[in-house]
């Protein structure tokens, strides 16, 4: 997720004012994504499936979510942030598309996707299901008020300095009272099933990323998406090579073959495999970048960041670019193709 300008400050403002899990100041009333009125809209798609489409104040500007007839109710896929006027927004729209929910599934831990589970459960009663490593990782983020310092320890170790790493550090944190996941969920493991729909690893964007496959449809998260490209980034106690484990899940995409995908943000993919062959071949040209941009003389993830990206990125766009590149240096790194240095106090690479 990548704040776009302006909007950081506004969110600080945010952050101040919410103390509290569901508070009534007027201007989180007023400006708080996911209140009152914010569903953008719902879609019916094949299968009487709907897309429930919430905004973001980040770019893309909106996340998918979806309810899926079940057995005995709607199946819930992902919850939007949790605005402090949630339990409100989603109770008035599933006043109106009818039914009970049923089950409430979390594909990963990010924001946007975790954020109401826990006012979507206390609303519904319905239980919450998770996959084990991810909502592992969502207690060690979200759970974690260390969290932050891990963040600055990390980012001085790729180079960042410390006024950067100040406001790189502060991005991570403006969501976090918008995130109410959880507690204790019901957790599957990969190959499980959620009323009739597999579980299917995707990791790279989020080590414990689940898509769910059922006739073939396969609903995506964060994995595929159509326009832009997931994030795939290395962070402190993430997978070693997480581009690795992307390009191995894009393969499984491939072979699955699924008809259609319904990504997190974005429109319903009518071609997956094709997709996930265009993003294989992003990443072999990014790969290439990152070789090109390598030289004798050692450079950090940070630095490294700036000819990958570009100089003229705010603070959380920044963020996430020394994340990818970090990816990206790593797998160069196991392909013989790149050299990491430990012998200072940051973390350096240089050409093979």
């Amino acid at each position: 997720m990548l704040l776009p300008v302006g909007r950081d400050r506004e969110l600080s403002r945010l952050r101040l004012q919410c103390r509290g899990a569901r508070h009534e100041c007027g201007a989180c009333r007023r400006r708080a994504p996911g209140d009152r009125a914010s569903v953008r809209s719902v879609d019916e798609l094949p299968g009487g499936i709907r897309r429930v489409t919430l905004p973001l104040p980040t770019r893309p500007g909106h996340v998918h979510t979806y309810l899926v007839p079940g057995s005995d109710g709607w199946l819930l896929v992902d919850t939007g942030i949790g605005a402090p006027d949630a339990q409100t927004t989603w109770g008035a729209e599933l006043d109106r598309q009818g039914g009970r929910v049923a089950r409430i599934f979390v594909t990963h831990f990010h924001p946007d996707h975790v954020g109401a589970a826990a006012d979507l459960h206390e609303l519904t009663g319905a239980p919450v299901f998770q996959g084990v490593l991810d909502y592992a990782q969502c207690e060690l983020v979200w759970g974690n008020p260390a969290w932050s310092d891990r963040l600055v320890d990390w980012f001085h170790l790729h180079g960042a300095p410390d006024d950067v790493t100040a406001e790189l550090v502060g991005q991570s944190s403006l969501y976090r009272p918008f995130i109410r996941y959880q507690r204790d969920p019901v957790l599957v493991e990969v190959g499980e099933h959620v009323d009739g729909w597999q579980t299917v690893a995707a990791p790279g964007h989020a080590d414990g990323q689940l898509c769910l496959l059922k006739d073939d449809v396969l609903i995506a998260a964060d994995h595929l998406l159509g326009r832009i490209t997931p994030t795939v980034g290395l962070w402190p106690a993430s997978r070693p090579d997480p581009l690795a484990d992307y390009l191995a899940a894009l393969d499984l995409t491939i072979d699955l073959d699924p008809r259609i995908a319904l990504p997190g943000h974005g429109d319903v993919i009518t071609d997956p495999a094709g997709r996930a062959r265009e993003l294989k071949e992003h990443h072999r040209l990014r790969l290439e970048e990152t070789v090109a941009a390598l030289g004798s003389e050692p450079r950090t993830g940070y630095e490294l960041s700036f000819p990958l990206f570009g100089g003229d990125l705010k603070p959380a766009s920044r963020r996430f670019a020394v994340a990818e590149t970090l990816s990206h240096l790593e797998r160069l790194v196991r392909e013989g193709l790149a050299r990491r240095h430990e012998d200072g106090p940051t973390v350096t690479y240089t050409a093979a």
